[in-house]
């Protein structure tokens, strides 16, 4: 008789299909060199994710509350981007990323040389960073539970692959090599998807629930089949026999791990995909309440508004506003 899957494999598995639905991919890319004291500001909003690699540091990483020192050889993933700052010490007042002069090397990648002040005593500091679109699909309620900052430091003893690529990326920064932009830029995706990869199967450290269900082998089948078609018209029992138990059994599993009601994470998810989609895909309204199994547009737009408070057409409207930086 074929032996079940061990529980930790299983849910492997599930965290494994979501995450082939992971898209990192770059805007722009900057290799930088500036000599302190300095400070470099960066704001991309909270629709892209923010890569930084340090070839030769130090330098300090501010956002918001959080400080961190970052040394040679460190990499960090923000992945909701936002205002952040690089500074060569934490009270440096900082200058913009756009009103720094920029070499365009290529498509989409440029460099900064700011280091004409610096001295045998002030060695200049040498940064990479990209600012990158980070789709996650139906798995975009991770995003909202991640760290503001996602170090690889914290991975390398656990994926230490990653040191390979780390150190690729310090060979090709000093842009030497013909395709040297090209090849950095698709490093930093990797490391930058892997920091992603290693965070979830690590177990997210405290975030809760979401990742609790999808390492349970029972619920995470369901997590998976609800992601994977997310316009299916689910119904408790549907999801409970997925499950392999009661209605009742499966419905108080279900909210004590993920806050919610299994419909209610249902509707949760089809907005979350609905608003991505409107904001970020070229496709009309009536596509966005096809692919999401509503009978009408009219019918997900009072969805929609029951759920977000606005109207699709509203976040349509919005959408064109914050750029990458």
């Amino acid at each position: 008789m074929r032996k079940s899957p061990a529980p930790d494999r299983v849910s492997s598995e599930w965290i494994n299909e979501l995450l082939l639905g992971m898209r990192l991919s770059g805007l722009n890319y900057r290799c930088i060199q500036v000599a302190p004291p300095f400070g470099i500001h960066f704001n991309n909003g909270n629709r892209c994710a923010q890569f930084h690699f340090v070839v030769h540091g130090p330098v300090t990483l501010k956002a918001g509350d959080d400080c961190l020192r970052l040394d040679t050889g460190d990499a960090v993933l923000l992945p909701r981007g936002g205002d952040h700052h690089l500074l060569s010490s934490p009270t440096v007042e900082s200058l913009d990323i756009e009103r720094i002069d920029a070499i365009p090397l290529c498509d989409g990648f440029s460099r900064v040389d700011e280091c004409a002040g610096a001295t045998k005593d002030r060695q200049a500091v040498h940064l990479f960073s990209g600012c990158m679109q980070f789709d996650l699909g139906g798995m975009h309620p991770l995003v909202s539970m991640m760290p503001t900052i996602m170090h690889v430091g914290t991975l390398l003893s656990r994926y230490p692959e990653i040191l390979p690529m780390l150190e690729a990326m310090a060979r090709e920064s000093r842009l030497e090599r013909a395709g040297a932009a090209s090849i950095l830029s698709r490093l930093a995706d990797v490391v930058a998807a892997s920091i992603v990869r290693g965070w979830v199967e690590c177990g997210c450290s405290d975030i809760g629930g979401w990742v609790e269900a999808l390492r349970d082998p029972r619920l995470g089948k369901v997590i998976a089949a609800i992601h994977r078609a997310p316009d299916h018209p689910w119904t408790v029992a549907e999801m409970a026999a997925t499950m392999g138990s009661s209605r009742s059994v499966f419905a108080e599993r279900f909210r004590a791990t993920l806050g919610l009601s299994p419909l209610g994470y249902v509707t949760q998810l089809r907005m979350r995909l609905a608003s991505q989609w409107i904001a970020e895909k070229d496709i009309s309204l009536e596509q966005v309440a096809e692919r999401l199994g509503y009978g009408s547009q009219a019918a997900f737009a009072r969805a929609f508004k029951r759920e977000t408070g606005r109207t699709p057409g509203a976040v349509r409207g919005s959408a064109s506003g914050g750029g990458a930086r």
